[in-house]
């Protein structure tokens, strides 16, 4: 069990590759019993699914599921109360950089949680769930990831976030809110 501090409103981020595992490990997440809320983009991708005709492939809707997803990190964030979980893969410098405004706007320390698989492995996972991302798509994750990857192996987060925590695959999480 990995046991990251966080401040009690804090916006804590799971990136990683897609595939990579970040919906598995915030299923397990243990918050010690502090309120939270967790916002995964799959919540928003199976109720747009349930309610759209099902020959209708996930890419056509894809853009809809994204733009819901981060209005509802928006919105969370500036109505909720306690941590704010968001999964994210956050590769991409201007996903991190509007995260970290939110998180500025809304007065919400910034934890950055990197969950770091090799490529092989996150492609595997989305073979895994079944869903795979085209494949110019998921090479740029992967570029921009290592460039992640050596940022973080000198223990530095990315600019904006207040502290990172590298975890793998067989890691699970806990989150311990202490005062800010």
């Amino acid at each position: 069990m990995t046991a990251v501090a966080v401040a009690p409103r804090s916006l804590v981020v799971l990136a990683g590759l897609p595939g990579a595992g970040k919906t598995t490990l915030l299923a397990g997440v243990d918050t010690g019993g502090a309120s939270a809320v967790v916002l995964d983009s799959d919540q928003v991708r199976s109720r747009l699914r349930a309610l759209l005709p099902s020959t209708l492939p996930y890419r056509i809707y894809r853009p809809v599921v994204h733009l819901v997803h981060r209005l509802r990190i928006v919105w969370f964030a500036l109505t909720s109360s306690g941590l704010l979980l968001v999964h994210e893969p956050s590769t991409r410098g201007t996903t991190r950089i509007g995260l970290v405004a939110v998180g500025l706007l809304t007065g919400r320390a910034r934890h950055f949680l990197w969950l770091d698989v090799s490529p092989e492995e996150a492609l595997s996972g989305q073979v895994h769930r079944g869903r795979l991302i085209r494949s110019r798509s998921f090479s740029r994750h992967v570029r921009r990831a290592q460039r992640l990857r050596v940022l973080f192996a000198a223990g530095r987060p990315p600019r904006g976030w207040q502290a990172l925590t590298v975890l793998t695959r067989a890691d699970r999480l806990r989150l311990s809110v202490t005062p800010a």
